[in-house]
């Protein structure tokens, strides 16, 4: 009377997935190259194809795209030297802890703001997850984001241009790279400015978006699932006292910087690393130096 539930559909894309990576990389046309050929390995192109439900075409044509952009923005050749204004306030940073899962974390605190001229705000984000993804562990792929609304008002708010451009360039450029991104106690104006961001954003990245507020506990018990709060600072919830400390964090970029120029070598001879494909000698993964105690 009561048949057991099959799933040959999921069985059928498990099969197909391989093969779909397969026709991607033979639909991109000419062999690729250089850094091209470098950054579409298998890892690379499976994101695309999740991002895009495993639609092939649809995957190309993001892949395209990306591949388009990285030509010209060129983001593996951004070095620390050239970005180092935008991070003297701490507004953006590689944090020195892993989330639960050994990702990588990015803390934003929006409220810190110190330029106006975008260009190099997105260059300094470009860099930024591009050193997330250097320092990715072996077995990850994804990064985590904290982004702490302390200090944040109209009048240093985040322009929607630059929103736009930052959600453009972290869901069509770098998809499947954010595992999740916690907004630690927006202020009830942020609503306003939220209710235009999300139109930005694609379904799921939208999943991806957890807001926390101090007072709800289930926003906090959430949070404390993906974080130790041991790790995090204070102004998140955490148990840490810890304040950035700008000279410590470019000592750090300024040794990524090395590791990077080796990680984009064209040796002949490379192993897939972090969804990445990198120099047979791949770059350790080394965690900050903790920010100064306060």
């Amino acid at each position: 009377m009561f048949r057991r539930k099959s799933h040959p559909h999921s069985e059928q894309e498990g099969e197909e997935q391989p093969h779909k990576v397969k026709v991607l990389r033979t639909s991109l046309g000419a062999p690729l190259s250089g850094r091209d050929l470098q950054y579409c390995n298998d890892a690379c192109l499976r994101r695309y194809l999740e991002a895009r439900n495993w639609n092939v075409e649809k995957s190309k044509k993001m892949l395209e795209e990306t591949l388009k952009w990285r030509s010209t923005f060129k983001p593996e050749e951004i070095r620390w030297h050239e970005v180092a204004i935008e991070g003297e306030t701490g507004k953006a940073y590689r944090a020195n802890f892993h989330d639960r899962h050994g990702r990588t974390v990015l803390i934003l605190r929006p409220g810190m703001q110190n330029t106006t001229a975008l260009d190099n705000q997105m260059r300094h984000l470009v860099y930024l997850i591009e050193n997330a993804i250097l320092n990715l562990p072996q077995d990850q792929e994804q990064m985590s984001w904290l982004i702490d609304f302390t200090g944040w008002s109209l009048t240093n708010n985040v322009p929607i241009k630059s929103a736009r451009e930052t959600v453009n360039i972290l869901q069509n450029h770098y998809p499947e790279r954010l595992a999740v991104a916690f907004l630690y106690n927006p202020p009830r104006i942020f609503e306003a400015f939220w209710k235009i961001v999300k139109y930005f954003l694609d379904p799921k990245t939208m999943q991806k978006v957890k807001f926390v507020y101090p007072k709800n506990k289930d926003s906090v018990e959430l949070m404390k699932s993906y974080f130790d709060m041991d790790n995090l600072p204070t102004e998140l919830g955490g148990k840490a006292n810890l304040k950035y400390d700008h000279e410590e964090f470019s000592r750090q970029m300024a040794q990524d910087d090395v590791k990077a120029a080796k990680f984009w070598s064209f040796d002949k001879h490379h192993t897939e690393t972090n969804g990445y494909s990198a120099p047979e000698v791949a770059p350790k993964t080394e965690c900050l130096a903790p920010p100064v105690k306060v």
